[in-house]
């Protein structure tokens, strides 16, 4: 049995993105940050003793409308599939350039619950039509 299965969490880098296939099929982008840290020779946590690993998720479908509302700052555990994506390079015709992406299937935004006037927004979602083909 094969798995290729993307559990991370961390920090909305910056607001969700919208954007739309050239078909027309809607999807959301979150840049995500993740953080590790460890301890120097003097056992003390300092800027050169952490690491910040940024990471483009991307959402479809359903799930794609939560995604859409988040916000910079706002913590998050995501799952997904890792999948990488080649694209030509507009300046040099032999050059192609390879992207890693998580194809999102749940999101959990982690954040204490805000106060909001709508309560039609779960905090938590989690795609059903995930893995699935699209119908593109």
């Amino acid at each position: 049995m094969y798995d290729n299965k993307v559990r991370l969490m961390g920090f909305i880098g910056k607001d969700a993105v919208t954007r739309k296939t050239s078909n027309g099929k809607e999807f959301v982008v979150l840049s995500l940050a993740t953080t590790v840290s460890w301890k120097d020779e003097q056992g003390q946590y300092t800027d050169k003793t952490k690491r910040t690993d940024w990471h483009r998720c991307v959402a479809w479908s359903n799930l794609s409308k939560f995604a859409g509302t988040l916000k910079k700052g706002a913590h998050v555990e995501v799952e997904g599939e890792l999948r990488y994506r080649k694209v030509a390079d507009d300046k040099h015709n032999d050059v192609t350039h390879t992207f890693a992406e998580i194809h999102l299937s749940k999101i959990l935004k982690l954040d204490r619950a805000e106060r909001r006037d709508d309560d039609s927004l779960p905090t938590e979602l989690e795609d059903a039509s995930a893995g699935e083909p699209s119908a593109a």
